[in-house]
């Protein structure tokens, strides 16, 4: 299991490849993952950066308890969770989710649920800068479903 949060942009594809080598070679048949990259728009009015703060310590041990209970709904190897805080522009990745496991269809149950999860446990504050200069806190996230 692994929990990254990084104050600077991150590569999804890096990461996904250095999480699958950390893995022993075969113990794998499935790897499933998703990708959260920043919009330029949100609610109708555009939107030119975002901060996402957390509260350190408490928003790790969350998403800990998160993968924790993917591996209880689902026979999964191991997964990943890294989260960007701080400054984000758009075009930048938000959040990687993956999850490595002997056959696709707990891959992909279990990163929609990490994902998903992540999204309404997790605790993560979305400010705004819109594109006339004004900030506001996003108060509720994107439906998933």
């Amino acid at each position: 299991m692994a929990i990254q949060l990084h104050s600077e942009p991150f590569d999804p594809a890096q990461q996904l490849a250095d999480f699958e080598a950390s893995l022993p070679a075969g113990s794998y048949g499935a790897t499933a993952s998703f990708v959260g990259t920043m919009r330029n728009h949100n609610e109708g009015v555009m939107v030119t950066a975002m901060t996402l703060e957390h509260y350190p310590g408490m928003t790790e041990k969350q998403l800990e308890e998160v993968i924790q209970d993917a591996r209880q709904q689902w026979d999964i190897i191991d997964a990943l969770i890294v989260h960007r805080v701080g400054d984000i522009l758009p075009g930048q990745p938000i959040v990687l989710t993956a999850v490595c496991s002997a056959h696709r269809a707990a891959a992909f149950d279990a990163c929609r649920f990490l994902m998903e999860a992540l999204k309404s446990r997790a605790t993560f504050w979305k400010k705004e800068t819109l594109a006339d200069g004004e900030t506001r806190w996003v108060e509720k996230n994107t439906p998933g479903h």
